[in-house]
């Protein structure tokens, strides 16, 4: 057998941990502020820093928010959950050991779906933690510094079944993961601060052959370094394996400007950290009333919304989805449809001119906008009869985002009405013919595509404000 159908004949087999930030005001076991950008080890205390007598409190922000998390990702939220001691040694773990939890996790048996995927991606559990401290290798001459800001600031951690089998269904699946996060409002997501980080366990196999030998891959700032990691990995094990060689259980750092995995330490397993409950914590107790109140806040997640968006607006499933990339824009694109512009009209504008403006905004946010849903519908509903064609609209729409005023208004003061006025219409299009003799009489041989052009020159000359239907009609019969 060729080393090339030995290659192509392993499948890869993907399992995510994904470590979400939750956008507490303190920390999980003590009041200091769970903020980033402190100077360092500044946001410390004798409970987070693990110092003899000092006993941990619970945040119940912290649970109110895991518990919102795991609702909105079909998760079995569970009465009774523990926390227990986690133990290793490493020097930004000043207790020597990460509150979590183990054996009984708050939440388990969620889902999401993804197009690309027959069977939804599993979600085996979720649970909460504190956060370590972060290891800074930049600023100290060939010495490590420490910061212990981030130590005992609250996480959920998702580990998803071993469900993906390629790189790219692990990227969908964060995009969507994300997504569903950012609309139930749990955290700021920043993978640049840190708030999101993903770590991959990656093994191949031969179709129908039990679990192969996993890696751990870890230091992925984007999902984008996700994907070339995993399909880094999945290389490598294929050519270790068809080598002959097995593949050896580790946790690997992923090296983005060299493209490359590198060995960090031998992977360890679950009886590694010697866990046991945590003595200076209480079992987790959730109320089935407390658990109601939640459950009610959950928003109508993305997959929901964009099934609406289709039923209700009669939109496109690639429209819906774009619209509902953010829970701000489908806010935004739904609250112009209510203020009274057509659904397919609202799309295009919001997809087009509003979302160019946000870009292009400082802040770069919906929130900043000047041009507010009624504001762009009243725009949109202007041009929709015909009091202005599509062109002044977008100069009316500039104007609208640098000083906030209605369609209605700025189309009055300046005078940007569309021209139905026969004599009007028919002074610029005498000016266009006699300015263009040889095109007349192109048009006049048959080239019926220069139309076009005389249009365009007409609305040029009339600033934009020539109707273009009566000017399609005129421009038809002079030059006939």
């Amino acid at each position: 057998m060729s080393d090339t159908m030995v290659l192509t004949g392993l499948e890869p087999v993907i399992g995510l941990e994904i470590h979400v930030q939750l956008k507490t005001r303190t920390k999980l076991f003590c009041g200091n502020l769970n903020e980033f950008g402190a100077e360092p080890n500044t946001h410390t205390c004798p409970v987070c820093l693990g110092l003899p007598g000092a006993l941990p409190v619970l945040n119940r922000e912290a649970i109110a928010l895991g518990v919102r998390a795991a609702l909105g990702l079909h998760c079995s939220v569970h009465e009774r959950s523990v926390f227990a001691r986690k133990n290793y040694f490493y020097p930004d773990l000043p207790k020597g050991y990460q509150i979590s939890q183990f054996e009984e996790p708050f939440a388990t048996g969620g889902y999401i779906e993804l197009p690309a995927m027959t069977e939804p991606v599993r979600i085996r559990r979720i649970h909460l933690e504190e956060d370590a401290g972060k290891s800074l290798h930049d600023r100290i001459d060939r010495a490590t510094a420490v910061d212990l800001n981030r130590t005992g600031v609250p996480l959920i951690e998702i580990v998803t079944e071993p469900d993906l089998s390629s790189a790219a269904d692990a990227r969908d699946f964060l995009v969507r993961l994300r997504q569903a996060l950012e609309y139930l409002d749990v955290s700021d997501l920043n993978m640049e601060e840190g708030s999101l980080r993903v770590d991959a366990n990656v093994s191949v196999r031969r179709p129908g052959d039990p679990l192969g030998t996993k890696t751990e891959v870890k230091n992925m700032n984007s999902f984008s370094n996700v994907e070339r990691a995993i399909e880094y990995e999945i290389a490598r094990q294929r050519r270790l394996v068809s080598e002959g060689g097995s593949v050896y259980p580790e946790t690997l750092l992923w090296d983005a400007n060299r493209g490359e995995a590198r060995s960090m330490r031998g992977k360890e397993e679950s009886h590694d950290y010697r866990y046991f409950p945590d003595p200076d914590l209480p079992v987790v107790e959730i109320p089935d009333d407390w658990l109601a109140e939640i459950a009610v806040s959950i928003p109508e997640m993305p997959w929901d919304r964009v099934a609406r968006f289709q039923a209700d607006f009669g939109l496109a499933r690639e429209h819906a989805e774009y619209l509902t990339a953010t829970r701000d824009l489908a806010d935004y694109y739904e609250a112009t449809v209510k203020a009274g512009a057509p659904s397919a009209d609202a799309a295009s504008w919001t997809l087009g001119e509003v979302l160019k403006a946000v870009k292009s905004d400082e802040a770069g946010d919906l929130a900043s906008l000047r041009v507010t849903p009624g504001l762009l519908a009243g725009v949109i509903v202007l041009q929709n009869q015909g009091r202005i064609s599509r062109p002044i609209a977008r100069q009316v729409f500039a104007e609208m985002l640098e000083t906030g005023r209605p369609a209605e208004q700025i189309v009055e003061e300046r005078g940007l009405a569309q021209v139905s006025d026969q004599g009007a219409l028919e002074g610029w299009v005498d000016q266009v013919i006699s300015a263009n003799p040889d095109a007349v009489e192109r048009i006049r041989g048959g080239e019926a595509k220069l139309m076009g052009f005389f249009v365009g020159q007409v609305m040029k000359l009339s600033g934009g404000k020539a109707d273009p239907r009566e000017l399609a009609s005129l421009l038809k019969s002079r030059l006939s």
